[in-house]
């Protein structure tokens, strides 16, 4: 990313945005200025002494919109900032605005991408830089990076690597938009998908699904909103497991915690799930091993 004069506002909150925004800085762009809420993005800003606005909303916020206007921005950058862009702000910079996404669109458009990928069992999922505009992950596109979905991947895990595959393709990307080297690609509309906020009631096992299923749950949603079951009527967050590669009972009944071979199982529709790490409400996070030394009645129990 060579070095140049346009003046970049930065507008992102989460640690998904933190290599992109670490890019911008060390490939000396003119970052005038920071639009964040609590998290990362402003820890970094701070300690960068760039400017920072936090507004709890753009909308209907004349004064916020004045100092943006004055900020005379060439181009905005936005990474996961969790807030709507009116469209007063998209026509400021000449260069508009360029969001990174971490999917392929027009597929899982949303607030979920990753997560909707690992749920849904997706073999590849991917990172877009596209121009912003008056709906959600619609505008057209600049640049794509695909990466392969390893089916072992945890959420947390993939983030990290698609952040940081977002900020290399930021750094190629960026410099030839403002040279006008690309020419934007209009999405294909009617291939689009769209993600939703997972709430609690996403994160509860049915232990008559699909082992697998079950497993893919627990990946893309063990930290949030977490994965959980019923045992002795608390809530028991399963936070790490793996489908065991065994024959399978059918007359057992679902739910059913067993020992196999060492491992502590539970028994899903078509497999085992090995429980590798859980939290029992009120309790702390920890290991199968420690979970059994306090609760040995664990053991032939049934999760609801």
């Amino acid at each position: 990313m060579p070095h140049n004069n346009s003046k970049i506002i930065f507008f992102g909150t989460s640690s998904f945005a933190v290599p992109s925004l670490e890019a911008l800085i060390k490939n000396g762009h003119g970052v005038s200025a920071v639009f964040t809420g609590h998290g990362p993005i402003k820890n970094l800003a701070q300690t960068k002494n760039l400017k920072i606005f936090q507004p709890i909303s753009l909308k209907k916020n004349e004064q916020t919109l004045k100092e943006f206007r004055n900020l005379k921005p060439d181009v905005c950058v936005v990474v996961a900032y969790g807030k709507i862009i009116p469209p007063e702000y998209l026509e400021v910079p000449k260069h508009g605005f360029i969001n990174i996404h971490p999917s392929m669109l027009p597929k899982h458009r949303g607030p979920s991408p990753i997560q909707t990928a690992i749920l849904n069992d997706n073999k590849e999922t991917g990172v877009s830089i596209m121009l912003v505009d008056k709906e959600i992950d619609h505008g057209p596109i600049l640049s794509f990076a695909p990466f392969q979905l390893p089916t072992t991947i945890y959420y947390q895990e993939a983030e990290e690597k698609l952040a940081l595959i977002g900020a290399q393709l930021l750094a190629k990307t960026l410099p030839e938009h403002l040279n006008g080297e690309i020419i934007p690609k209009e999405q294909d509309h009617n291939q689009a998908t769209f993600t939703k906020m997972f709430i609690r009631e996403n994160g509860r096992i049915s232990w008559n699904e699909p082992v697998n299923k079950i497993y893919n749950q627990i990946r893309a949603l063990h930290l949030e909103p977490r994965v959980w079951t019923k045992w002795k009527n608390k809530v028991l967050n399963i936070d790490r497991a793996e489908p065991l590669d065994i024959d399978h009972e059918t007359t057992e009944k679902q739910g059913f915690v067993k020992k196999i071979d060492d491992k502590i199982c539970v028994t899903a529709k078509d497999g085992y799930l090995k429980i590798e790490s859980l939290q029992l409400e009120g309790g702390k996070k920890m290991d199968i091993k420690s979970f059994l030394n306090g609760h040995p009645d664990f053991l032939n129990s049934v999760l609801k």
